[in-house]
């Protein structure tokens, strides 16, 4: 069977949600902490709709919300995402 990834920040596959939902976590917020998915650099942005399709389709959640993003502990100043100072001539 193939491995399906369905977060790549965190190396979290299609068998590991399925496998938490089977376990009874019937809450995107219980599967997160369960899984581990969501946790990473884009913080659900890539996983969130799939794993919420994925819990909808097995018909134990009564309601499928986001759950909550949690600001970074240490922000990135802006000036690690700007490009190197250019002087006119």
């Amino acid at each position: 069977m193939a491995k399906i990834i369905v977060c790549r920040c965190e190396d979290v596959t299609l068998g590991d949600v399925e496998h938490a939902i089977g376990l009874g976590y019937a809450d995107i917020e219980e599967i997160k902490r369960y899984t581990g998915f969501g946790t990473g650099p884009c913080q659900g942005k890539e996983c969130l709709a799939v794993v919420a399709g994925v819990l909808a389709r097995s018909g134990r959640a009564a309601e499928v919300r986001p759950f909550q993003v949690r600001s970074p502990l240490d922000p990135a100043p802006l000036r690690l995402f700007c490009g190197p100072k250019k002087v006119p001539r």
